[in-house]
């Protein structure tokens, strides 16, 4: 099982960054893929970024790739997502997810065994 909290979420300016992080207790945190999602108010869940267990694969939702970035530090626990080049459209709920590698697509959020409580981002035009 795989506890997690995220943070570092805010207000900042559109053109600005954010580095969202995500603690995981747990003893598989290691062995987990992990994913990035957010939600704006009525919309779906959507896919932001995924890394596998060791940080060696990584994808991105077409909407961030080239300006965000995911990783994680096994050591502490911790996957993270740098977000830079921020715009009004990335304001949402960001959710930090944890899955075993074989449970099917990345971006399917309905392969994501656990999940943390969701950090707001709110960029400003």
């Amino acid at each position: 099982q795989v506890q997690l909290v995220e943070s570092g979420g805010g207000l900042v300016q559109a053109g600005g960054s954010l580095r969202l992080s995500c603690a995981a207790a747990g003893r598989t945190f290691s062995s987990s893929t992990m994913g990035w999602f957010r939600q704006a108010p009525g919309k779906e869940r959507e896919f932001v970024a995924g890394i596998s267990w060791n940080g060696g694969v990584t994808d991105y939702g077409d909407s961030v790739k080239g300006r965000f970035t995911i990783s994680r530090d096994n050591a502490k626990n911790t996957v993270y997502v740098q977000m830079n080049s921020l715009k009004p459209e990335d304001t949402a709920v960001y959710y930090c997810a944890a899955r075993t590698p074989a449970a099917g697509a990345w971006r399917a959020a309905g392969s994501y065994m656990y999940w943390g409580q969701g950090t707001q981002v709110t960029v400003s035009s």
